[in-house]
């Protein structure tokens, strides 16, 4: 498996842009004390230094310093004060720029994946679903995917992703039919066409 696990170098040798796409068909991979779940990458967003929905955009801060890191490295933040979300720092140390990943394919560790999903996060109390969740919805969105992969940001904030036990694995989908569009879920910087994901596939978060 490790000649599979993408090099530092694989982050560093383009643009933000151009990296959020080359990481749609990749895999995803956790090895946790729980067990190993994977999936393959079908959605991403590029944010730029220049972008104003980016968190660096303007400013830097305790919680945005992983964003100035190496490209390659993991930024994990905290949305809505429940939901994880897992970026992939990209362009140049020290620009402060990231790819969010936004769904995945899942392939491996799907029964934990489910056990994960199960719990519903809350501002009070979380509770446990009613009915399971589709296949097709375990990993779709960036907090739901962070979940299903137990990501969290006490763990796998600032680490390099070339390495155990979270790191990304070259591409499994070759070739893929990439859309763009514009990002979701966000106030400003709407405009921008640095949504990518791929085309036709049922894991993506909003086709």
């Amino acid at each position: 498996m490790q000649e599979s696990i993408l090099p530092l170098s694989f982050y560093s040798a383009c643009d933000t842009r151009t990296l959020a796409e080359k990481l749609l068909g990749c895999e995803l991979v956790h090895e946790s004390p729980d067990g190993i779940t994977s999936g393959i990458i079908v959605e991403t967003e590029a944010y730029l230094y220049d972008d104003p929905a980016c968190h660096a955009y303007n400013r830097r801060t305790t919680r945005t310093e992983p964003m100035y890191g190496v490209a390659g490295t993991s930024y994990v933040y905290l949305i809505y004060g429940m939901y994880e979300c897992f970026n992939v720092v990209s362009n140049k140390e020290g620009v402060g720029e990231a790819v969010l990943i936004r769904a995945l394919q899942p392939v491996t560790g799907i029964a934990s994946m489910e056990l994960r999903r199960q719990l519903i996060p809350g501002r009070s109390a979380p509770r446990l679903r009613n009915k399971p969740l589709k296949l097709s919805d375990l990993c779709k969105g960036p907090g739901n995917l962070a979940r299903a992969m137990g990501i969290e940001r006490a763990l796998h904030n600032n680490i390099l992703l070339n390495e155990r036990p979270l790191f990304i694995k070259d591409r499994v989908i070759q070739n893929p039919d990439i859309g763009t569009s514009r990002r979701i879920g966000i106030n400003v910087g709407v405009d921008s066409p640095y949504r990518f994901y791929i085309k036709d596939n049922i894991f993506v978060s909003k086709l």
